[in-house]
């Protein structure tokens, strides 16, 4: 998968991130070490991996075994004193392991976007606050990504795990757990004991 920009063209992997890399490009930056038109290879993850940590606040894992690259990034943001955030999953899963591994370390156990948000309150001090629902009356428009419409378009009242809306989204698992965190981020899904998700009404 390539994408245009101006005369270059750069690859962008995973596929999947390729609208995400091109709403970086237009609003924000596009950092690298590389130079244009390099491909991905095993060495060169641990070393984006390093830039990523480096740039965040905080590093959620989501799913991981015991070799996954998101434990490399996950060890960068501790090294660098930046909040690490792990999301429990069944202990019989090894997609579950390194999460599990990472909470034994110290990093925090993370079930929903308020374990998140609550971290970094000092970030948005009461006059930076916009202004609730409560106050203004009506809610903000919220615009999801093509991911997301994907994911919140398969939930209803009804209760599905993680695997039925992987199944339903027809979304690779990596990007529907990030599609999902993200819409819990914005308070219209909601997860439930079991890893179990709803639309939040």
């Amino acid at each position: 998968m390539v994408c245009e920009t101006g005369n270059v063209i750069n690859l962008v992997w995973p596929p999947e991130n390729k609208e995400l890399y091109e709403r970086i490009a237009e609003n924000g930056a596009l950092v690298t070490q590389f130079p244009f038109n390099s491909p991905g290879t095993k060495q060169s993850f641990p070393i984006r991996n390093r830039l990523v940590a480096g740039m965040t606040l905080g590093t959620v894992v989501v799913e991981a075994n015991l070799t996954s690259g998101a434990l490399i990034t996950a060890n960068f943001a501790n090294e660098y004193g930046r909040q690490v955030f792990a999301v429990p999953g069944r202990i019989d899963s090894p997609r579950s392991k390194g999460c599990h591994d990472l909470i034994k370390k110290g990093a925090k156990l993370c079930e929903g976007a308020e374990d998140i948000l609550s971290e970094f309150e000092y970030l948005f001090p009461p006059s930076n606050k916009p202004a609730s629902p409560a106050e203004t009356g009506t809610l903000p428009a919220l615009e999801l990504s093509e991911n997301e419409q994907k994911v919140y378009d398969t939930l209803s009242e009804e209760q599905l795990s993680i695997d039925q809306v992987i199944r339903k989204s027809g979304l690779p698992a990596s990007a529907t757990s990030v599609a999902l965190l993200s819409l819990e981020m914005k308070r219209i899904v909601r997860q439930l004991p079991g890893k179990l998700f709803v639309r939040n009404t």
